[in-house]
């Protein structure tokens, strides 16, 4: 048995997701690593929207898979990547859920990027 709460987004924690369709990048260091107009915009309670890019629309070549983990209850494990740039790597700085929690099951095969450390910025 899992030790691990499972939970599900309700009126106490209210979590939505949506397709806008508008075009959205992810830059670090003037390099665009992700373009998208297929991206989803989380909202999780009062935490500030995240969006999510497929990993279609990801240069997934800069990514490296790293042992870094956290666990959401309402959302699942999480795993993480870190960006190889020209100055460096920036540890960490890509999250996903590969298997998340049945209600968040929308946000599979997608990417977040930490907004302090990659820069997304809607097109337009």
């Amino acid at each position: 048995m899992s030790d691990k709460p499972i939970k599900t987004p309700g009126p106490d924690h209210p979590i939505t997701i949506e397709h806008d369709g508008a075009r959205v990048t992810a830059a670090v260091g003037g390099r665009t690593i992700a373009d998208s107009s297929a991206t989803l915009t989380l909202q999780e309670a009062d935490y500030p929207a995240v969006r999510y890019f497929p990993r279609a629309d990801v240069d997934m070549a800069v990514l490296a898979r790293t042992d870094h983990a956290t666990y959401c209850p309402f959302k699942g494990d999480a795993s993480y990547f870190s960006v190889r740039t020209d100055d460096g790597v920036l540890d960490n700085a890509v999250w996903t859920y590969e298997e998340p929690h049945p209600a968040m099951t929308e946000i599979k095969e997608y990417l977040a990027f930490y907004p302090d450390r990659i820069q997304v910025t809607e097109a337009g």
